[in-house]
Formats: C-alpha cells, sequence, structure tokens
C-alpha cells in the first residue's frame, strides 16, 4: 500500500494532536489536586468566670466528624484569639494552604520536553511571548536541545553552548540561512549579492569545482564574475548541511548534487566571520567526491 506525502502529513498532525491533548489531561489532573477545600472554622467561646470554652468546628470532608475539640484553657483562648486577629505567631495555629503552584512546574521535566519538542522553532517562540509561565516553560534548555537534534543534527550532543542551547539554536539558524543564501545566489547570477555576501578582506579565499584557488576580495568576485559569464545555470540540490558556530566564527559543510552531471557530488565547505553583527563569508572550497572506485583505479595507475 503507498503512502502518500497527505497521509504521512496526517499522521504527524494526529501525533502531535495526541501529544497535546495527553498534556492537557495532566494539567487537568494536577490542577483538581492542587484544588483542596478551605477550612471553615467557627469559634465558638462561652465566657465564664474560671474558664474558657471554645469548640472549632472544621467543615472539611477529613474524618475528624465536623469537630477538631474544645480547649478549656484561659491561656490557650487568649493564644488563639490573638492569632485570629491577626497578632499572634503563626507557629500557635497552622492552616495548610495550597500556594497554586503553576501547572507547567509540577510536570515531571521529561514530560514538558517531550512535549514542547513537538513544537517548531516559530510555535517556540510564540510560546515563549505568552506569559512568564510558558516563556519560563519555552525558555527550558532542554526542550531547545531536543528541536536543534531534530531541525539540525546530532553530531553535537556533547557541545555545551555558551549561552545555552536556545541562543545556540538562533546563531546555527543564522549561519543556515546565510549559507542558503549564498546558493540562492549563485541560481540568480547575482554578481552584485555575491560582492556583498564576501568580506571586504585581503585574506579571504575561494576554490573553485574546477580547482582554481583564488585569494583576495577583488580577485574572489572577480572570479565568481567570470563564473557567472560563462557558465549555464545550474540545476543543483544541497544536502547533508553541517553548522558549527563559534562566537564570532562558523563553517558549514555539505554535498551540492548537480543534475546535469553524472560524477557524483560536490564537496563544499563555507566558512564564514561575524562582523559588526552581519555573517560574511571568507572561505569557500568546492571539489568533486572521489568514490570508491576512482581512488583504485587512482591507485592502480599510479
Amino acid at each position: 500500500m503507498e503512502i502518500t506525502a497527505f497521509d504521512f502529513a496526517l499522521s504527524q498532525y494526529f501525533l502531535i494532536a495526541s501529544s497535546l491533548t495527553l498534556l492537557s489531561l495532566l494539567l487537568a489532573f494536577l490542577t483538581l489536586r492542587s484544588k483542596s477545600p478551605k477550612p471553615d472554622l467557627t469559634v465558638h467561646s462561652p465566657t465564664s468566670a474560671a474558664s474558657t470554652t471554645k469548640t472549632i468546628t472544621c467543615r472539611c470532608c477529613c474524618s475528624c466528624n465536623e469537630e477538631i475539640g474544645s480547649v478549656n484553657s484561659t491561656d490557650s483562648y487568649t493564644a488563639e484569639e490573638k492569632y485570629l486577629n491577626g497578632g499572634g505567631a503563626a507557629e500557635e495555629m497552622v492552616v495548610e494552604k495550597q500556594t497554586g503552584a503553576s501547572m507547567m512546574e509540577q510536570l515531571v521535566p521529561e514530560i514538558t520536553t517531550h512535549a514542547l519538542s513537538y513544537l517548531d522553532y516559530p510555535s517556540l517562540c510564540r510560546l515563549s511571548m505568552t506569559n512568564s509561565l510558558m516563556r519560563k516553560a519555552a525558555n527550558d534548555d532542554n526542550a531547545w536541545k531536543a528541536l536543534y537534534h531534530k531541525d539540525f543534527t546530532l553530531e553535537q550532543d556533547s557541545v555545551t553552548p555558551v549561552n545555552g542551547w536556545k541562543a545556540y539554536y538562533a546563531a546555527t539558524r543564522a549561519i543556515v540561512n546565510v549559507n542558503t543564501e549564498f546558493f540562492n545566489i549563485i541560481r540568480e547570477r547575482s554578481l552584485q549579492a555575491m560582492s556583498q555576501l564576501w568580506l571586504h578582506a585581503d585574506y579571504v579565499k575561494c576554490t573553485h569545482a574546477s580547482g582554481e584557488n583564488f585569494s583576495g576580495y577583488n580577485a574572489v568576485i572577480q572570479s565568481w564574475q567570470f563564473a557567472f559569464n560563462w557558465e549555464q545555470g545550474l540545476d543543483f540540490q544541497v544536502r547533508d548541511v553541517r553548522a558549527r558556530v563559534l562566537t564570532d566564527m562558523a563553517w558549514v559543510t555539505m554535498k551540492m548534487y548537480v543534475v546535469e552531471m553524472d560524477n557524483g557530488p560536490f564537496n563544499v565547505t563555507n566558512v564564514f566571520e561575524l562582523h559588526n553583527g552581519r555573517w560574511h563569508l571568507v572561505h569557500h572550497h568546492c571539489s568533486v567526491m572521489v568514490l570508491d572506485g576512482e581512488v583504485d583505479q587512482q591507485i592502480m595507475h599510479a
């Protein structure tokens, strides 16, 4: 039986809806548990010359048969009366009170992280802007780590980002977007956009798929001008994108598959530097991936 893309998307939506339903049921269950009836304390204090009798009636649903007890003590009455009037110490009469902790805080952290892992990047950002409780849950570091592994790669599972996984996710997404812009410029053959993407410095380098190497900003831009004027538009796809981001430097590795060519994909590496809040390309390297059979053939001819 063939599974269409619509059926696959529908199954994903059903899984997300089921998870959110489970989360709602857990929140409702914890809400019911957090609510406790407030005891209605009625104090009867008929006064006599010899002693003071006080009966405290409890209307809670416990097993005290509605009567907590009777106290025949003038001193006890005075102390409790002071407390009821707000003038005594809290230790003299303790009434348990639910503080009303947030439902999200009562959830097991693993359940919260698992539920939030079904949200995408825009949804998690919108959730963090609703209120303070949702902001705390949406800014959980484990949730952003799970989202990073889902959207990018598991290769950096052992990495501990200095500013947390949320900031690391945002920086990685920014680099991936700039890297995508680089290939869009190649498709559009825009020399002006390519000139703005590269850092204007003498140490930038570019190695094209032909093997030619160019160093310095002017030489690199002239090489792209020659490529845009000579080459026809290429139909290619970029896959296996892997990014690593440091404070002001990042590199991206990937494979580029050209439709018109049958000699395998190209290995591509782009290196970026952050200057004045913007990522600029400082190094580009593209080379044909040598297949195993070609390697054996080259060794035999050598």
